[in-house]
């Protein structure tokens, strides 16, 4: 009972929508009455599996057409620190125990790790290095001491326990491990290591010990950390870690680049020999504090890393992410500036909270504020996770969904103009019309379709660009797939011509093309929609299939086809399984939609669904 009531409203709400606000009519009255266009409109609405296909595909096609204005895609963009990132919203997950008793925070690429007051270490987010190595997989020595330092790489974790000893883990295949003999030899002797600064870049760490001794080590051949004869007996209070090099404080308050390259980093401003308080790095750029509160940046910022916004009173600290900064001032306000594509330039009011301490990753932000409140900021994760460059996986599809999608409506319109044009001169003309017209259908429909595709996009090959390409399989889908439509509505017209309204137009003086297009077709015209709504799906599937075999529109530009594609490799199938699933999830669900609502529209048609 409640389902026909339910029914019987959803079916008034339509008419309301779609036939409108008229007087309401009795059976009779209705039936005698009724248009067939109402008739098909009443027939597919009381189908429950059209009604819902129609719902679900309209808004899949709603959230891709406007999605791409609210999330749009950058076609040159590319993070190496995010790649295969599985969905989830858990970078900056902290664990409970861990905020109830925090000391330190480590934020890495994809990953946090932390100790607590009692020199525990957790470790969160996505911490899969590659299928054999994980960083949740905390030593034995770690978790059996005491730990009062760390250093967050991109790919290891070194750790520093209350006895001295430093313990590495994670990918240590480039010498991460394999630390200096000078500071090795002090371990061994059992001299209790305390380091003033401990930081990490890719593959190396440096340190800077309590008698102002700098140390470095890691992958020398990709890194510039080899230490300058000129620094050997400098005494250190700081080292902050670029990509591939690193920058250092004195304790005469000069910054230095210790490298032996000649570069945009190495090049420090002059007024930085003294008088700098502290110092910090991003990947590509350097910034010092002066003791006035002053701040300098250098080196290539490309992301808006000078851009400092208005702050009141001084800045005292500083820190860098990938590509921006966080800095506390000494009125305790904390900016954000640099890059925020995933918001992490957006520093919280921490209001008369004083701000602790603030722990800075490539794309996340921890403030821990005198409360004990643990105030967040940037990058939490993808809720689709990334591909193998780094992409969000969620704005592609929303992206390459429009794409599919107006290159199916394109081509299905332009098929529909020539279908239907061809189809009504050849049903009404007949004769030698008809003949020329159906041995053309047959020429184009013998043409095996996508080996032809396939070869015309071999032979042009990469003289387009992706826009144009997009634009050819829009017209050559339209081009090949009209002879189908064309034999329906041929078909429909000769059994329409000898009905007695379009004696009585020929009566009347009407011009052929009139009674064609203005009284024959739109007497057909739901059979028209059938066929249109069908093969709107057949070739959104048969761009897909090109781009899939990649000869259809080619990334970066974005489409459920050149997805699936780049997701072609067992590896992939079996380990990144997020990078297919989505895409072939969504992409069934829209077709299956397509079909249901052109199955829904061929029942209506038919006047004995009437009687089911």
């Amino acid at each position: 009972m409640e389902n026909k009531k339910r029914d019987f409203f959803l079916t008034r709400v339509f008419k309301r929508l779609f036939i409108g606000n008229k007087k309401e009519l009795t059976v009779f009255e209705e039936e005698a009455l009724q248009s067939p266009f109402k008739m098909v409109l009443k027939n597919f609405w009381a189908n429950k599996l059209s009604r819902f296909g129609l719902l679900v595909f309209l808004v899949i096609f709603l959230i891709v057409m406007i999605g791409p204005y609210v999330w749009p895609v950058d076609l040159g963009f590319q993070d190496n620190t995010q790649l295969n990132v599985p969905p989830g919203f858990n970078m900056m997950k902290v664990p409970k125990e861990l905020k109830e008793n925090v000391e330190k925070i480590y934020p890495g690429n994809t990953f946090g790790v932390g100790v607590d007051q009692d020199g525990k270490v957790y470790v969160w987010g996505h911490t899969k290095i590659s299928s054999e190595i994980d960083l949740k997989n905390i030593p034995e020595d770690v978790l059996n001491n005491k730990i009062v330092d760390i250093a967050v790489g991109s790919d290891h974790i070194t750790a520093l326990d209350e006895s001295g000893k430093l313990h590495t883990w994670g990918s240590t295949r480039l010498k991460q491990d394999r630390y200096p003999r000078e500071l090795k030899e002090r371990m061994d002797a059992g001299e209790k290591i305390r380091f003033k600064s401990l930081a990490a870049g890719i593959q190396f760490t440096v340190g800077v010990v309590e008698d102002g001794t700098l140390y470095v080590w890691g992958n020398t051949n990709l890194n510039d950390i080899k230490i300058s004869r000129d620094y050997k007996d400098t005494k250190f209070q700081k080292a902050t870690a670029n990509i591939n090099n690193f920058l250092a404080l004195t304790e005469d308050g000069a910054a230095v680049y210790i490298g032996r390259q000649k570069n945009a980093l190495s090049r420090i401003p002059e007024g930085l020999d003294k008088d700098v308080v502290d110092i910090a790095s991003t990947s590509f750029t350097n910034a010092a504090i002066k003791s006035d509160g002053s701040v300098v940046i250098w080196g290539n910022a490309m992301r808006g890393e000078r851009r400092i916004p208005e702050h009141e009173g001084k800045i005292i600290k500083i820190y860098g992410g990938r590509n921006h900064y966080t800095a506390l001032t000494d009125q305790n306000e904390l900016i954000s500036w640099g890059d925020g594509r995933y918001n992490q330039n957006k520093a919280p009011n921490v209001g008369d909270d004083k701000v602790v301490d603030i722990f800075v990753g490539n794309y996340q932000n921890y403030a821990l504020t005198e409360s004990g409140e643990m105030k967040t900021w940037g990058l939490k994760g993808f809720l689709f996770g990334t591909d193998e460059y780094g992409r969000d996986i969620f704005k592609r599809i929303i992206n390459g969904g429009k794409v599919t999608m107006t290159v199916g409506a394109v081509a299905v319109l332009i098929s529909l103009v020539i279908g239907v044009v061809l189809g009504g001169l050849a049903g009404y003309f007949g004769g030698w019309t008809d003949i020329i017209i159906m041995r053309i259908a047959e020429v184009v429909g013998g043409l095996p379709f996508l080996p032809f595709a396939l070869i015309l996009s071999a032979i042009i090959g990469t003289r387009i660009s992706p826009e144009q390409r997009m634009y050819l399989i829009m017209i050559v889908l339209g081009v090949l797939s009209w002879p189908g439509l064309c034999r329906l509505v041929r078909a429909q017209i000769f059994a329409q011509r000898e009905m007695e309204f379009v004696t009585a137009a020929q009566a009347m003086g009407l011009k052929e093309s009139s009674i064609v297009f203005k009284h024959i077709i739109p007497n057909v015209i739901s059979v028209i929609l059938v066929s249109a709504t069908l093969s709107f799906a057949t070739s959104m599937l048969t761009e897909s299939t090109l781009s899939y075999l990649g000869f259809g529109i080619s990334p970066p530009k974005p489409t459920w086809g050149n997805m699936l594609k780049g997701a072609n490799d067992s590896i992939v199938i079996q380990q990144y399984w997020w990078r297919w699933v989505f895409t072939s999830l969504i992409f069934s669900i829209c077709t299956i939609c397509i079909n249901l609502i052109g199955d829904g529209l061929r029942d209506a048609i038919d006047p004995k669904s009437n009687e089911r």
